[in-house]
C-alpha cells in the first residue's frame, strides 16, 4: 500500500501552529523540506518540556510511520500510535481480519524517538514505553528510519 499523499497545506498549518507555540518564526523553507521541519518542531516541543500542537504531532507522527510502511512493506505487524495514526508494515504472514496477530504500541513521542534514532527498541521495551505482542513484533531491524 502506497503512503498516504501529505497535504502541504495542512503540513505547513501545523508547522506553523507549532513555531508560533514555541516563539519562533513561521517556517519559510522549501515545501519539500515540511515533513521534516514538523518533526524537528514538535521534537523541539518535547525537548522543552511542553506538550506538542495536536496537529503538528499527529502530522508529525503519520508521516514517520508513513516512512516505515515505505521502508518496511507489508502486512506482518500493526504499529499504532494512538490517538494519530497506525500501519501495517513488515513483510510476512498477512493479517486479514480482527486483531492482528502482531501489534505495537507506543506514545507519539516515544515513536518519534524511536524513528529519529533518539531511543533504541532495545531502550523503549526495557522503560515499558513501548508494547509489543506476537513472535514477529520487533522494529530493531528497521530503526532508526
Amino acid at each position: 500500500m502506497p503512503p498516504r499523499k501529505l497535504d502541504q497545506e495542512k503540513l505547513r498549518s501545523a508547522l506553523d501552529g507549532q513555531l508560533v507555540a514555541l516563539d519562533q518564526p513561521a517556517y519559510d523553507g522549501p515545501a519539500s523540506a515540511l515533513p521534516d521541519a514538523l518533526v524537528a518542531a514538535v521534537l523541539a516541543a518535547y525537548d522543552r518540556g511542553r506538550k506538542p500542537e495536536r496537529d503538528a504531532a499527529r502530522q508529525a507522527v503519520r508521516h514517520l510511520l508513513d516512512r516505515l510502511a515505505t521502508a518496511a512493506p507489508g502486512r506482518t505487524v500493526e504499529v499504532r500510535v494512538p490517538p494519530y495514526a497506525a500501519v501495517q508494515a513488515i513483510a510476512g504472514p498477512r493479517h486479514t481480519r480482527g486483531t492482528p496477530p502482531n501489534v505495537v504500541e507506543m506514545d507519539g513521542r516515544t515513536w518519534i524517538e524511536l524513528a529519529l534514532g533518539r531511543l533504541t527498541w532495545a531502550e523503549a521495551l526495557a522503560s515499558g514505553a513501548v508494547s509489543a505482542s506476537g513472535a514477529r513484533a520487533d522494529l530493531s531491524a528497521h530503526l532508526p528510519l
